[in-house]
């Protein structure tokens, strides 16, 4: 799903806007930390991340996102993962 400039759209709404790569440990650390140092205004993290990245039969697949996996699925997601 594209939700075009999604932090442009925040912005517009008075928003500090991060947007981080969300496997960066790194990126993810320091933008909770610039996020602490934000006072007068709130602000959001964007993580950029793949739904079921590195899981196959998952990866990109919208069903996924939110579904429950077999005990199929699940073993072949943690063989995958592994």
């Amino acid at each position: 799903m594209n939700e075009g400039d999604l932090a442009g759209k925040w912005r517009s709404f008075g928003w500090h806007v991060i947007e981080i790569d969300g496997y960066d440990m790194v990126e993810i650390v320091t933008a909770l930390d610039e996020a602490d140092t934000i006072k007068k205004v709130p602000t959001m993290i964007i993580a950029n991340t793949v739904k079921g990245k590195g899981v196959s039969f998952a990866e990109n697949v919208v069903s996924y996102h939110n579904g429950v996996l077999t005990e199929e699925t699940y073993r072949q997601a943690l063989k995958e993962l592994s």
